[in-house]
């Protein structure tokens, strides 16, 4: 058992590494460990031969390089051309950040979702994932004192069918107005350990529903939110972000659709939101 444990306490740590090998499941017998199953691409496929367990390990392990995700969509027109060494087109302070260290200038520069005026921060987030909810207590913190010209937008990332059907659970409790229970997914899946997925669309869409009553949700609201035009309509706009985007790691964090950046570029998580605010103003200004 203490065996066990240190191994839930290791994979805990190392989930969203760069380029970390799938973990290994605690459950797993050891012939698992010894011929792992390839990530799979980043699609909205359902889920075939590969076990519930497995492929969340394959999707927590696969973090930073989420499959052929890069070569299907290198050729579209709305990809970006991330320029490591390219002029911030805002001045920064040169002592405190520099560009292609600490943050990468995305051209072309993308659409937001704002008002004009407004300066958008995205983060592309996952809730099964460690950092992410590492990060979380920064972000609402952050949430509460943030200048009023910037406007948070939160983005599911969708890489594989374990990532999906998160996403499809987080845009089901924003449109029943219980963005609350977000927070408590999130300590579901990092202190507990339980995924709310199962390798089925179905079964997994039970487990949700059954996890949201539990919780003060009505079931056939639930049901009814979960298919619903605004739900399925906020995973096609996620997935078309986390391509255009090129995202191969989360939390990943874009400001006003010119400046990519995240906890490890930035040195941080409380760095990081010293530089969202620096990024923000220096666009607000702009």
């Amino acid at each position: 058992m203490t065996r066990l444990l240190a191994l839930a306490a290791l994979t805990a740590l190392c989930a969203c590494a760069r380029q970390e090998p799938p973990p290994p499941a605690p459950s797993a017998p050891p012939a698992a460990e010894s011929a792992p199953a390839a990530p799979a691409a980043p699609s909205s496929a359902p889920a075939t031969a590969v076990g519930a367990q497995s492929e969340t390990e394959q999707a927590t392990g696969s973090q930073e390089s989420p499959g052929t995700a890069e070569a299907e969509h290198t050729g579209s027109d709305a990809s970006l051309e991330k320029i490591a060494g390219a002029p911030p087109a805002t001045p920064l302070p040169e002592s405190k950040w520099q560009p292609g260290v600490n943050y990468t200038l995305l051209v072309p520069a993308q659409p937001t979702s704002v008002a004009p005026g407004k300066v958008e921060v995205l983060e592309v987030f996952w809730l099964a994932c460690p950092h992410c909810y590492a990060l979380e207590p920064f972000i609402k913190a952050w949430a509460k004192s943030k200048p009023s010209y910037v406007e948070f937008v939160r983005v599911p990332v969708m890489w594989q069918a374990v990532h999906r059907s998160h996403a499809q659970l987080y845009y089901t409790l924003e449109v029943l107005g219980r963005q609350d229970l977000v927070a408590k997914v999130m300590d579901t899946m990092a202190q507990q350990r339980d995924m709310l997925f199962t390798g089925s669309a179905d079964d997994s869409f039970k487990v949700q529903q059954q996890w949201a009553v539990r919780n003060g949700v009505n079931a056939d609201e639930f049901a009814k939110a979960y298919s619903s035009f605004t739900v399925n309509s906020d995973l096609q706009r996620a997935e078309e972000l986390t391509n255009r985007y090129h995202v191969e790691g989360v939390p990943f964090i874009v400001v006003n659709g010119k400046y990519a950046t995240d906890v490890i570029k930035a040195g941080g998580e409380a760095k990081l939101i010293e530089l969202i605010n620096d990024l923000a103003a220096a666009e607000h200004r702009h």
